[in-house]
């Protein structure tokens, strides 16, 4: 081969190669639940670093494994768009931090009743799921906070009921909430307060999907949606002449990505990317682009 046969050859080779890596996306979820989003913001990108993490800190070499309710579909923070590819705020900070890491992103769909047993299991490397750093999970498993939330609630346009909150405002009326959700744990304690109290009962109407309990109310089959601040706040920006919050948020609490217990190397790997997607400025971008800047965490 002559000596410029040799440098054509080579330089196909890199041609090839740079063609190959543009051509590689994210690994995404089969799942065709959540909300239809045609008009999705974009994710924000972050340039691939030189991967650092393999297993056994890792389920798979090459691949950050990230467990997230999909199904359940929690707008802003993560749901399926209509080509059932998952979006959210969440999901674009799990898509930048794998990037930094080195690692291809891959989205594991899990209940969210199963998520911690899921990535005890080694079913996923990492939850980022909204879920609340509480002292009975950060027992069995290891949190690094990334956000905050808390919960609120929610009546039509003009809030004809006038609600006030999680008080006994909502005596007597039918309220929608999620299965499984912080929020729904503290209607039915609104409830039974309710019954103790005396007064007319109030109705809790659970759903699978955070979406569907969303629409019972613009439908109008409810009287008030309780849920997450964040997906009180989208609905509200989203939906602005049939969806209003009532009262102030209440339980404010930090949103963590959960890891195996002991698994201290990812959660440092963890904990350093999210310190660099703040610095710069990833993270402020995503947070304004879901209408979540109010819920950033201080790093």
């Amino acid at each position: 081969m002559t000596k410029g046969s040799r440098l054509f050859t080579a330089a196909l080779a890199v041609l090839i190669s740079a063609s190959a890596l543009t051509a590689c996306g994210t690994s995404g979820t089969s799942s065709s639940a959540g909300e239809t989003s045609t008009s999705a913001p974009a994710v924000v990108k972050k340039k691939a670093s030189a991967a650092a993490l393999t297993t056994p800190t890792i389920e798979t070499s090459g691949q950050l494994t990230i467990c997230t309710a999909l199904s359940t579909g929690n707008p802003p923070t993560y749901f399926t768009d209509s080509e059932n590819k998952p979006v959210g705020a969440e999901v674009e900070m799990a898509e930048w931090i794998a990037k930094d890491l080195g690692l291809d992103a891959k989205f594991v769909d899990v209940a969210f009743a199963s998520i911690v047993p899921a990535v005890q299991a080694g079913k996923c490397d990492v939850i980022m799921s909204s879920l609340y750093i509480k002292p009975e999970r950060a027992k069995v498993v290891d949190f690094t906070p990334y956000l905050m939330s808390g919960s609120a609630v929610a009546a039509p346009k003009g809030n004809p009921k006038k609600i006030t909150g999680m008080d006994d405002s909502l005596c007597g009326l039918k309220v929608s909430a999620a299965v499984g959700k912080t929020a729904t744990l503290l209607a039915q304690e609104q409830a039974k307060q309710c019954e103790a109290d005396g007064k007319a009962k109030l109705t809790v109407v659970q759903t699978d999907q955070t979406t569907a309990a969303v629409q019972q109310l613009v439908s109008g089959q409810v009287d008030a949606y309780a849920g997450e601040t964040p997906v009180v706040l989208y609905y509200q920006k989203k939906q602005a002449n049939s969806f209003e919050m009532v009262g102030k948020p209440f339980g404010e609490i930090e949103v963590g990505a959960a890891v195996k217990k002991g698994n201290d190397e990812l959660s440092a790997a963890l904990s350093k990317s999210f310190t660099a997607m703040n610095k710069d400025g990833a993270y402020s971008q995503i947070l304004k682009r879901w209408s979540m800047t109010s819920l950033a965490y201080k790093f």
